[in-house]
């Protein structure tokens, strides 16, 4: 299942909050980090989508 855009940007706040956080490891930073990644590449698919649907929209009006 496909999650919400918002969920995702929770997820990437969070995952930023434990990278800051002076007592997680470098190995779990590693996976954070990776972790992060792959949700802000999810994220710009989600909004490249809406931006398209929203063109869509603009056009039919």
């Amino acid at each position: 299942m496909t999650k919400k855009y918002e969920e995702m940007i929770a997820e990437l706040k969070e995952i930023v909050r434990k990278i800051e956080d002076n007592e997680t490891s470098l190995e779990e930073m590693i996976v954070l980090y990776e972790q992060g990644t792959l949700l802000i590449h999810q994220c710009e698919e989600k909004l490249a989508e809406v931006e398209v649907k929203i063109t869509e929209l603009g056009r039919e009006s």
